[in-house]
């Protein structure tokens, strides 16, 4: 899931060196925190929020495979 979210941030985004995301594990579920660019936060969100339920939709459709509930944070 990290490698995968990863991959699509750094293609949006135009600093794609500052993409870092940190995996916080837990029994039932886990917590992608995706740091990028103060200036790339709008472009990783999109208008109305629509990029990142994108992204919400394919992180979730990964991981129901897995059986486990994926969570993704956008972070400065």
């Amino acid at each position: 899931m990290k490698e995968l979210i990863k991959h699509i941030a750094q293609a949006l985004v135009d600093h794609p060196e500052q993409v870092a995301i940190s995996e916080i594990e837990g029994k039932h579920s886990t917590v992608l925190e995706v740091k990028v660019a103060k200036e790339d936060i709008g472009k990783m969100i999109g208008k109305q929020g629509r990029t990142a339920q994108a992204i919400r939709t394919i992180l979730n459709a990964a991981s129901a495979k897995a059986k486990k509930r994926t969570i993704i944070e956008i972070i400065e």
